[in-house]
């Protein structure tokens, strides 16, 4: 069985067990993903519109963080314009623990 759930404005295809790091949630402990766009098992698709009524997807945070740093350099040639920047984008590491139809 999976699901596609929207979070973060993202959409992720989980299963059971499945880690993933998204956008950064200010949660702690048990989450749970109510916006399922479509679940998926052994005897077909069950598609919503939007949403799947009644399905959810159960996780557990693992842990917040940030990613690696990426430089940003922006320039305007012949006029001695120049910006160096960094960004460090935080997420949200879960585990996928269980998905509700």
């Amino acid at each position: 069985m999976y699901a596609v759930i929207e979070t973060g404005g993202k959409q992720y295809q989980v299963k059971e067990g499945d880690v993933l790091f998204i956008e950064k949630l200010d949660a702690e402990g048990e989450i749970t993903f109510d916006k399922v766009i479509m679940v998926g098992k052994d005897d077909g698709v069950t598609v919503g519109a939007p949403y799947v009524s009644g399905a959810s997807v159960k996780a557990t945070l693992l842990k917040n963080g940030k990613a690696k740093k990426i430089t940003v350099f922006t320039y305007k040639p012949k006029k001695h314009v120049k910006r160096k920047m960094g960004h460090r984008q935080p997420y949200s590491q879960v585990r996928i623990e269980a998905i509700n139809a």
